[in-house]
């Protein structure tokens, strides 16, 4: 499936993704007590505030959803490709989709953030022209460090 906007018919593939990412992927990068944190019905409330205030858009195979975007204002918010999807493009598609949709917008300048310690993620974003722009913080949520990345998008 090409990247398309996303529904709430889509809600169960994007909770799917998400965790499969956040117990799997991020299991070697995260300390267990945030991994373990995120519980199936948090990981549902997340992407259901989602789904009701932002741009978010969903690629896949097979009519299943296996990646996820969320974007708006200047940011591309998160990107996830389920782990056994990932390596086959879909996630340079769905970043590129984000990319055009916030140009489109009038946006010059495109703004994410990632875990520091995600060095494979990291390397993707480096690999699509994403760069470290020297801005860190630690959101409360999380309680971990995180680089924010920028690429010109016009």
């Amino acid at each position: 499936m090409s990247p398309r906007v996303a529904t709430g018919d889509d809600l169960d593939g994007i909770v799917e993704v998400f965790l499969a990412c956040w117990t799997g992927s991020y299991a070697s990068v995260l300390p267990e007590r945030l991994v373990s944190a995120m519980t199936p019905d948090r990981a549902r409330e997340l992407w259901t505030a989602a789904l009701a205030s932002g741009r978010v858009v969903v690629s896949g195979e097979d009519g299943r959803v296996r990646g996820v975007t969320r974007f708006g204002g200047d940011t591309v918010h998160s990107l996830y490709v389920h782990p056994h999807a990932q390596g086959g493009g879909l996630g340079m598609r769905l970043l590129g989709a984000a990319e055009s949709a916030l140009a489109a917008d009038g946006v010059s300048r495109g703004f994410l953030w990632v875990f520091r310690d995600n060095l494979p993620s990291i390397g993707f974003y480096r690999r699509q022209g994403w760069t470290p722009d020297g801005t860190s913080r630690v959101t409360p949520e999380f309680g971990e460090p995180e680089l924010r990345l920028s690429k010109e998008l016009a």
